[in-house]
C-alpha cells in the first residue's frame, strides 16, 4: 500500500545516457493534490525525469517514489498509480474516439462493468460527447489533445503525469485544457506536469525551473517573481536563473 506523505518524492535522482547526464542530482517533493510544473527548454531533462517517474526508465543513481512506490523496485505498482500523457499523445488515429476510450480502459484495467460509466465520463470532460463517433485522424490537435488526456484518466489515477501536453496547440486550446487540469486538481488529482511556455508556469501551484538536468529554482511563481524584483516576469526570473547556473559551473 502507498504511503502517507508526499505525492512524488525524489532525492539526488540522476540519468545518464554513456557519458551524458540527463538528470542530475534532482531533488523533489511534490504535494498530494498539486499542480506541480516543470519549465525549461527542450533538452533540459524534463521528459527523462517524468519518464522515470513513470517507470518507463531506470535511474542511474539516487531515488524516488510515487504515491509511496519505489520506482525502481515497484515500476509496476507505480503504472497502476498514475495516468501518463506524452508530447505525441500515445492516440490510434484509425480508430474512432469511442474506440480510443475503449481500448486504453482495457490498456488501465478498469473493470468492465465500470468501462461504460469511466467513457462516458471521459467524453463529457473532454466535451466529445457529439464526436465519440468520430475518426480520431480527423480531430483537430486540441481535440486530440482532450481525448488524449480522456484516456489517461479513465483508470482515475491518484497521480497525473503530462509532458508538454500543449506543445503544438493554439493559445486558445491550451487555455480550455488548462481549466481540465484545475478542474482535475480541484478533485484531488496530483497533476506533474512539464511544459516550455512561460505563461503556464503561472499556472502551477509551484514550479522547478530545468537546465541541463539541474533544477535551477523551485517554489510557487508568485514567491520565484518577488524574489527577482518587481515587475519581475517568469522570463525575467528563468534568464536570471540560467545565468546563475552558468556563474556557477552548473
Amino acid at each position: 500500500m502507498p504511503l502517507n506523505g508526499n505525492a512524488v518524492e525524489t532525492r539526488n535522482l540522476v540519468k545518464r545516457f554513456g557519458t551524458f547526464v540527463a538528470v542530475d542530482e534532482v531533488t523533489l517533493d511534490v504535494r498530494r493534490g498539486e499542480i506541480f510544473g516543470f519549465l525549461g527548454p527542450n533538452g533540459a531533462g524534463k521528459s527523462t525525469t517524468i519518464r522515470i517517474l513513470c517507470g518507463l526508465l531506470a535511474p542511474t543513481s539516487g531515488s524516488a517514489k510515487v504515491h509511496g512506490y519505489d520506482v525502481a523496485t515497484q515500476s509496476e505498482q507505480v503504472k497502476k498509480s498514475i495516468g501518463y500523457m506524452s508530447q505525441k499523445f500515445s492516440l490510434y488515429d484509425d480508430l474512432l474516439v469511442e474506440e480510443n476510450l475503449d481500448f486504453f480502459s482495457g490498456i488501465y484495467g478498469v473493470p468492465r462493468e465500470l468501462r461504460a460509466e469511466r467513457k462516458a465520463y471521459a467524453l463529457k470532460m473532454a466535451g466529445l460527447e457529439e464526436e465519440r463517433g468520430t475518426m480520431t485522424h480527423l480531430l483537430a490537435g486540441g481535440w486530440k489533445q482532450r481525448l488524449a488526456l480522456g484516456c489517461a484518466i479513465l483508470h482515475q489515477p491518484p497521480i497525473l503525469f503530462l509532458d508538454e501536453p500543449t506543445s503544438g496547440v493554439d493559445p486558445i486550446a491550451r487555455r480550455q485544457f488548462w481549466d481540465l487540469i484545475y478542474a482535475m486538481a480541484e478533485q484531488g488529482t496530483t497533476v506533474f506536469v512539464s511544459t516550455h511556455y512561460m505563461e503556464e508556469a503561472e499556472y502551477c501551484h509551484r514550479l522547478a525551473l530545468m537546465y541541463k538536468g539541474r533544477t535551477i529554482a523551485l517554489g510557487a511563481p508568485g514567491e520565484l517573481k518577488a524574489a527577482h524584483g518587481h515587475g519581475a516576469t517568469m522570463n525575467d526570473v528563468f534568464i536570471a536563473s540560467i545565468e546563475r547556473a552558468e556563474e556557477e559551473g552548473q
